[in-house]
């Protein structure tokens, strides 16, 4: 009773956690700890997957029809290479991000981190850009992953995602494309200071300062030059992969292979980092294919490069719910194994 008046003379609440070690929040922030403490039930999380599954699905079926029509004129093979190219993007994704959460001190085996990314960044298909972050912090605190760590984490592959792809954008897309992309001018114009400011003279600094004014310590392991170079290696990685999927598409409606390969991964680059910014569309919808349509027009016709901009998207969310699918079964396999381990002995 006493710690409880202390904290609440303090400005912070402990909120309930069932029997988990209890964290104190801020109270001047009620929604993010709202949002926790709801994420934390089980039933709740259950709801989230479901929900969150349930729209990416919707995504893919309300659209069937155009889609169907699309899908027709792109062979099988085609599709599924294409499919597998934009999940091992994603893997590399989850790599950056467990990168950067061992940097900061937490780190997690493949399996887990694979769990807690993927099954986190369905969010995305709900409405509002918070859910994904929140369901990061709560998934990762079962791990032992603190959630002032987890939001450090998500932050700063935000900032490496964004950051390097917009240098791959920067780096093909003003020489082959200069008239067609224009209008993102903008976008290459960021992508100077946000490439700048990864360096960790800049970085660090700013982190702790970010982290002051939530009232947090400050790092407790800066990052190092060396360790944001190889981050910043496998987040333009990941960018080529994911940038290949959609060269596969371009070439098999009749781009050249040539000309088509510095459009799509500069283009899907591009028009990643333009739909994320625009915060009130989920998961970009809408904003992405509008550049990435403009991105390919050099070599393919308008109502071509709608075919592919729609069918990557339908890719992708195809993929978003296959890797978070394989993640949680996968875990579960594992539990089971370990509970098999324990009665056995």
């Amino acid at each position: 009773m006493q710690r409880n008046a202390n904290c609440r003379r303090l400005g912070t609440v402990y909120p309930k956690t069932g029997s988990r070690t209890l964290q104190r929040v801020p109270a001047s922030r009620p929604f993010v700890a709202s949002g926790l403490r709801i994420l934390s039930s089980r039933v709740v999380r259950i709801g989230f997957v479901v929900a969150t599954v349930g729209l990416g699905a919707l995504a893919v079926v309300s659209e069937w029809s155009e889609i169907q029509r699309d899908l027709a004129r792109l062979r099988p093979a085609v599709l599924v290479f294409a499919c597998l190219a934009a999940a091992a993007g994603m893997c590399a994704s989850m790599a950056l991000w467990r990168m950067l959460l061992a940097d900061l001190g937490s780190p997690l085996p493949y399996r887990v981190a694979g769990r807690v990314l993927f099954v986190s960044q369905l969010g995305k298909y709900l409405p509002g850009s918070v859910w994904p972050v929140l369901a990061q912090m709560e998934l990762g605190r079962d791990h032992g992953v603190p959630r002032r760590r987890s939001a450090t984490a998500f932050a700063l592959l935000t900032l490496f995602n964004l950051a390097t792809a917009l240098l791959v954008a920067s780096a093909t897309l003003p020489f082959v494309a200069a008239d067609e992309v224009r209008p993102f001018r903008w976008a290459f114009l960021l992508a100077i200071g946000l490439v700048a400011l990864l360096h960790p003279r800049l970085l660090n600094p700013l982190l702790d300062r970010l982290l002051r004014l939530v009232k947090r310590p400050p790092l407790e392991r800066p990052l190092t030059l060396r360790r944001t170079l190889a981050a910043g290696l496998v987040g333009v990685g990941q960018w080529l992969l994911l940038g290949l999927h959609a060269w596969l598409l371009t070439v098999d409606l009749g781009g050249d292979p040539g000309a088509s390969l510095p459009l799509a991964l500069g283009g899907f680059a591009l028009a990643w980092s333009v739909g994320y910014l625009f915060v009130f569309a989920p998961a970009g919808i809408g904003v992405r294919e509008v550049a990435l349509a403009a991105a390919l027009s050099p070599v393919l016709d308008r109502a071509d490069a709608i075919v592919v901009a729609v069918v990557s998207r339908m890719l992708m969310t195809v993929a978003d719910l296959a890797l978070a699918g394989l993640a949680v079964v996968g875990m579960r396999s594992r539990r089971r194994e370990l509970d098999d381990s324990r009665t056995s002995r």
